[in-house]
C-alpha cells in the first residue's frame, strides 16, 4: 500500500467543509426566518429535567432522547435544525445521528440557545407540558 498521510492543509479542509456541512449559525437561521423560508424545522432537544423555560420562537421541543422512538414526527422533506443549550451541549449531535440514519437532512444551530439569546433574538415562554412536537 503506497498512501501517504494527509498534509496539515487537508486536514484542516477536511475539518472546514465538515464543519461547514454540519452546523449553521444563528444569524442564518434568523435571516431564513425573515425570508419566510418553509424548508426547514427548528428542534429544540434540551432534555425534559429540568425542563427548560424557553425556546427558539417557532421551534418544536422534542428532547433528545425521545428522537429514537419519535423521529418520524418529524418532517422528511425539510431541514432539520437542531439545537441544545451551548457548544459544550452534545444534545443536538447525538439526535441529529438517530435522524441522520433515518434519511433525514440535518444540521446544529452552532451555540444552541445560548448563542441565540446572547444575540437577543426572539424566544418564546416554553410551558409545562408532557407532550411534544
Amino acid at each position: 500500500m503506497n498512501s501517504t498521510a494527509p498534509t496539515e492543509s487537508e486536514l484542516a479542509r477536511l475539518l472546514f467543509s465538515a464543519k461547514a456541512a454540519a452546523y449553521v449559525s444563528p444569524m442564518t437561521i434568523k435571516d431564513w426566518q425573515g425570508e419566510g423560508r418553509a424548508d426547514f424545522v427548528l428542534v429544540d432537544v434540551r432534555k425534559r429535567h429540568p425542563q427548560p423555560l424557553k425556546k427558539i420562537t417557532g421551534a418544536l421541543w422534542l428532547p433528545q432522547p425521545e428522537v429514537a422512538e419519535r423521529w418520524a414526527d418529524l418532517p422528511k422533506d425539510k431541514l432539520i435544525v437542531l439545537y441544545c443549550w451551548e457548544t459544550w451541549c452534545s444534545l443536538a449531535t447525538s439526535a441529529a445521528l438517530v435522524l441522520l440514519e433515518h434519511g433525514y437532512q440535518v444540521k446544529e444551530l452552532y451555540g444552541g440557545i445560548g448563542a441565540w439569546e446572547t444575540l437577543r433574538l426572539p424566544v418564546e415562554e416554553l410551558p409545562a407540558v408532557d407532550s411534544v412536537v
